[in-house]
């Protein structure tokens, strides 16, 4: 899939090694791993069957994003574009579900 980043610093996260954007190392770890398998999935089905991501549609004035999971206290929101040949991820952010 293509992605796309809603914020300069998510993509400076994946681009330049040693940033972390002031997010705690374990949920840039976790985002430079889950960028890995967005970035080879052949679409959004390719999330749900990896059960380890929680990948999940939110509610309310959020029902066009979803959450992948980073580890268990970090989510990545993304948004998906629907595109041809390739559908986009557009990363709209980190955030700690605790």
């Amino acid at each position: 899939m293509d992605v796309d980043f809603a914020n300069p610093d998510l993509e400076r996260l994946d681009t330049e090694p040693g940033f972390n954007g002031g997010y705690a190392p374990e949920a840039v770890k976790g985002f430079k791993k889950v960028l890995r398998f967005i970035k080879s999935a052949a679409d959004e089905r390719d999330f749900r069957s990896m059960r380890s991501l929680n990948y999940e549609k939110l509610k309310g004035d959020r029902s066009h994003q979803h959450s992948l999971r980073l580890n268990r206290q970090w989510r990545l929101i993304v948004e998906l574009t629907e595109g041809n040949p390739k559908n986009t991820v557009r990363i709209v952010g980190i955030e700690d579900y605790h």
